[in-house]
């Protein structure tokens, strides 16, 4: 099961292929190859990444 790994949250909602939005900490997901990408949505609707906040342990799917 999928959960955020900011804040540990598995309330996310599916908004696309592959692409999830955070309930909890209002953050955007993206999985690729078994990597979470992980996003802030601007107040323009750009999205920042805030993958340099996590370690690739963190970010990868565990099975």
């Amino acid at each position: 099961m999928l959960k955020c790994p900011n804040c540990q949250s598995k309330d996310l909602g599916k908004i696309g292929v592959n692409q999830y939005y955070c309930w909890n900490c209002f953050i955007e997901l993206s999985v690729h190859k078994g990597m979470i990408y992980t996003h802030q949505v601007e107040e323009d609707g750009t999205l920042s990444s805030l993958d340099d906040l996590f370690s690739e342990q963190e970010r990868t799917l565990s099975s």
